[in-house]
Formats: structure tokens, C-alpha cells, sequence
């Protein structure tokens, strides 16, 4: 996929596994795969920063027993469960805008911090399910 390297691409693919596996919509595999770009590129890291200095993994999960135990924070497929777990629980999600659905799982300190990523987040979950954008959008 263009911009992304093999690394990239396996995290979204795991992403997008998840979130299938737990039963949600594209639309919700695509905030997925937006959040994780937004939090760390689509990488796992082993660092956090000044807001979450415990933060780890795709999705910078802390350390607060919320989301698993470190090994599960850093593997792609887990932390992505854990994610969608707690995405399932936001009431309403279908009409939110997709950052907003994002935030409410992450609480970022800025709201609007994912919009950015959602077209291409989008093109991802397309090209790796054989769904139109249009169908991944409005799912």
C-alpha cells in the first residue's frame, strides 16, 4: 500500500482481523485502523509520551489495568480486542463523526486528533477487505 511499509500494512491487517473477529462494522475497522495511525503510526511502540509515559503499542494503552498487561499492549492482535471491546460500549457511535468515536475510547486531549487519518484509514481497510470506500464509510 502506498506510504505504508510491510510493517505497517501487518498492524493494520491484525487491526482490521480484530475488529471483524469481534464482530463490528468496516466503518468501525477503519476507526481502528485511524486511531492507530493517530497514536503511533501504525507501529508498536515501546515508549509512551509526556501525557502517557506508560503508554505502549499500537493504540499507546496505559498501564492502568484497562487494557491488559503489557505483553498484551504490545501485540498487535490484543490490543486491538482490547480496543474494539471498549469502542462496542459508546453508545451512538453510527452517527458520531469517526474521530469523535475515537475519542471517546481514548480520550486524547484533542477531539478532533484522528480526523486527519480517516481517508486513509479508510483507503487501508478497503484495499485489505475488497470493499469499496464507500461501503467502509457508511457501514
Amino acid at each position: 500500500m502506498p506510504g505504508l511499509t510491510a510493517e505497517q500494512v501487518g498492524n493494520a491487517r491484525a487491526v482490521v482481523a480484530a475488529g471483524a473477529a469481534t464482530g463490528l462494522s468496516l466503518r468501525d475497522q477503519a476507526i481502528g485502523v485511524m486511531t492507530a495511525m493517530g497514536e503511533s503510526s501504525l507501529r508498536v511502540l515501546d515508549r509512551g509520551d509526556a501525557a502517557g509515559p506508560d503508554s505502549r503499542g499500537l493504540f499507546q494503552q496505559r498501564d492502568n489495568g484497562a487494557w491488559g498487561t503489557y505483553a498484551e499492549r504490545m501485540d498487535p492482535t490484543a490490543s486491538a480486542t482490547s480496543f474494539f471491546r471498549a469502542l462496542a460500549r459508546v453508545g451512538g457511535r453510527d452517527a458520531m463523526a469517526p474521530t469523535l468515536v475515537a475519542h471517546a475510547v481514548q480520550r486524547n486531549a484533542d477531539p478532533q486528533h484522528y480526523a486527519k487519518y480517516w481517508d486513509q484509514a479508510v483507503a487501508v481497510v478497503a484495499r485489505l477487505t475488497g470493499a469499496t470506500r464507500a461501503q467502509v464509510a457508511a457501514s
